[in-house]
């Protein structure tokens, strides 16, 4: 049997939770084009006839802002200490540069191996991604590079095979009924917080957080936490247009968690300046 953690890092953006999703088969981690999206470390599992894959989707490096940043970056750092392989993501569709050649000198620094994933191919012309790869190999000592679209999974089956290659041999860390070590709670809220990045912009969805408070057998009842009036009220919208159509786009997916229809009730509130407060960053269990 061969299992370990590999650690999936790189910068804000590069598409590292969709990566995590394609080698997993399963939706762990929300995906979305706001910076940061990820703030915790998810455990992602891939399951083969003798191997196991747990892949650890971790928030983009990045210089702390405030206390919910720091505790991100604090996340990231220590989450190196026991891993038996990193994957380091960047993108073909950006410029591999001062960012990502940071994040790798952590990374080539751990005495793990290194495989490289230049994300993003799809759409782009062959020249480009064959240069971005030329570029991407100068970051270090690699095992492997591969060129691969998250989205489209071409490549990733490739990947796979070669992140399972370096695994050693070792128990099965997770059953091989569980794909996360999400709780069924921690999915939904972060469904939700999902739908409402993808129908907010500037500030506000870097000031949403969600709690949910009850899971029954008919209702299921979340919080949206924002920081300030003004974000509130864009986030209700107009006669509470935004908050329904949140819930309807997040329904769907949170009935297929709990397995069962229900009705979605979302109340949203204000927790002035949560991101700036280690206490209620620790609440929130972020």
């Amino acid at each position: 049997m061969r299992s370990g953690v590999v650690a999936v890092a790189g910068r804000p953006n590069v598409g590292k939770s969709t990566l995590v999703n394609a080698l997993c088969g399963d939706k762990i981690a929300i995906t979305s084009n706001v910076p940061n999206t990820t703030r915790r470390r998810i455990f992602g599992v891939a399951n083969g006839p003798d191997w196991q894959l747990v892949l650890a989707d971790l928030p983009g490096f990045q210089r702390p802002m405030d206390a919910l940043t720091e505790r991100m970056q604090q996340t990231v750092d220590s989450s190196f200490e026991d891993v038996d392989v990193v994957l380091l993501v960047v993108s073909a569709r950006d410029r591999i540069g001062a960012g990502d050649r940071f994040v790798a000198r952590r990374v080539f620094g751990l005495g793990v191996p290194v495989v490289i994933a230049v994300n993003k191919i799809d759409r782009l012309k062959h020249g480009h991604v064959t240069t971005q790869m030329k570029t991407a190999a100068t970051l270090g000592d690699f095992h492997a590079l591969h060129p691969v679209s998250a989205v489209t999974r071409d490549g990733v089956g490739e990947l796979r095979d070669d992140l399972v290659h370096l695994l050693p041999e070792g128990p099965l860390y997770f059953p091989l009924d569980r794909s996360t070590d999400m709780t069924t709670e921690d999915r939904v809220a972060e469904v939700i917080r999902e739908k409402a990045l993808h129908l907010t912009r500037d500030e506000v969805p870097h000031a949403i957080t969600v709690v949910v408070e009850e899971i029954d057998e008919k209702v299921v009842r979340a919080v949206l936490l924002v920081e300030t009036e003004s974000q509130k009220g864009i986030l209700v919208g107009k006669k509470g247009a935004m908050v329904r159509e949140i819930g309807s786009r997040a329904r769907p997916e949170v009935e297929r968690l709990v397995g069962h229809p229900v009705f979605l009730e979302l109340v949203v509130r204000v927790r002035s300046k949560w991101r700036r407060d280690p206490r209620q960053v620790e609440r929130l269990g972020l």
